[in-house]
C-alpha cells in the first residue's frame, strides 16, 4: 500500500489549486494546519476510528471544532497555536469554514482519508512555497552551522532548486559529522553516521 505522503499528494494539489485560483490560500492553509493537529490528537482518535460514526458526522465534527475554537473563539488553545505557529498577530481574524473547504473535508472523510490531513497540510505548504518560489530546507547538522556554512547551504540550494530557500536548522550530535538536508520529500544524507550505515550495508550485502 502507498505511504501516507503519496496518498496525500493529489488531495493537497487539488486543495492548493482551488485555493490559489480563488484567493483563499492562507485561509485553507490555516484550516489544514489545525485540522491536521486535531486528527493527530488522541482525544479525536476514537471518533475518527469509529465505524458507527458516518463520514459526514466526522467531517462535521472537524469543521465545527475549527469554527467554534478558532473562527469564533477568543484566545482558545487552537487559536493561540495558530497565531504562534503560522506567524499571525494577536489581532488575526479567522473566517468560518467555507462551503468549498467543508466539501473538501467531506470528500476526505468519505474516502476514509481524514487521517491524511497532516500530510495534506505539508504538501499544501510545499505547493504554496513553490508558487512563491520559496522552499523550506531542513538542515540537521552534527554541530551548529557557522555563518559561512549557512550561506553556502542557502546559495547552493537556491541554485539547484531555482527558488528562494529558507533554512531551518537543528543539531543532532548522533550524526557524528556532516549534515542531512530535507526539502519536501527529498532527503540528502551527507552525515558521517549515514556514510557508516551505507558502508555497513555494502559489507553485509
Amino acid at each position: 500500500m502507498a505511504d501516507l505522503s503519496t496518498l496525500a499528494r493529489p488531495y493537497a494539489k487539488a486543495a492548493f489549486d482551488y485555493a490559489n485560483e480563488n484567493g483563499v490560500v492562507n485561509e485553507w492553509e490555516d484550516f489544514l494546519f489545525i485540522a491536521g493537529t486535531i486528527v493527530k490528537d488522541k482525544s479525536f482518535q476514537p471518533l475518527l476510528d469509529n465505524p458507527a460514526v458516518s463520514a459526514e458526522q466526522k467531517s462535521a465534527a472537524l469543521v465545527d471544532l475549527y469554527d467554534t475554537q478558532v473562527a469564533s473563539a477568543n484566545g482558545s488553545a487552537l487559536q493561540l497555536l495558530l497565531d504562534s505557529t503560522q506567524g499571525h498577530g494577536d489581532t488575526a481574524h479567522y473566517p468560518k469554514v467555507s462551503t468549498a473547504l467543508s466539501n473538501f473535508v467531506i470528500q476526505l472523510s468519505e474516502h476514509e482519508r481524514l487521517a491524511l490531513l497532516p500530510e495534506v497540510y505539508e504538501h499544501y505548504r510545499h505547493h504554496k512555497a513553490l508558487s512563491l518560489k520559496q522552499l523550506d530546507a531542513y538542515v540537521t547538522s552534527a554541530y551548529p552551522l557557522t555563518d559561512a556554512q549557512r550561506e553556502l547551504f542557502q546559495s547552493r540550494l537556491a541554485t539547484s532548486l531555482n527558488a528562494s530557500v529558507v533554512i531551518h536548522e537543528s543539531v543532532d550530535a548522533s550524526l557524528l559529522a556532516g549534515a542531512t538536508i530535507k526539502v519536501g520529500d527529498k532527503v540528502i544524507d551527507d552525515s558521517m553516521r549515514g556514510k557508516l550505515q551505507q558502508l555497513k550495508t555494502q559489507l553485509t550485502a
